[in-house]
């Protein structure tokens, strides 16, 4: 991990019981312990919330790309929306009566 081998861990612990004592040691290690593990969720918590970030970034590049290299996806909707109400408006206009017929009988 930080090229400690064997040896050297053996050594620090060493060091650590003399200076710190056979009653607190434990306590200290397990402190450092929690303390490395709660490092570790974050760390991995970002890592995942960055990646998640890139993707969701690139996707969105990757849409305005094909969007900006064929125009008639991008106007597509624009145009349905325009023939829907050009069709509604047409409806609207055969359906109403003409003012001039509004009074006559048909027979």
């Amino acid at each position: 991990m930080f090229g400690i081998g064997m040896p050297e861990l053996i050594v620090i612990l060493v060091i650590a019981l003399i200076v710190i004592g056979p009653q607190k040691l434990p306590d200290i290690a397990r402190s450092l312990g929690k303390g490395l593990a709660e490092f570790k969720r974050a760390s991995d918590d970002f890592q995942r919330n960055l990646a998640e970030e890139v993707r969701s970034l690139d996707e969105k590049e990757r849409t305005e790309k094909e969007s900006a290299a064929d125009p008639a996806k991008r106007d597509l909707a624009a145009e349905v929306k325009a023939y829907e109400d050009q069709v509604a408006h047409e409806k609207g206009a055969a359906d109403a009566v003409p003012a001039d017929k509004a009074g006559q009988k048909t027979v």
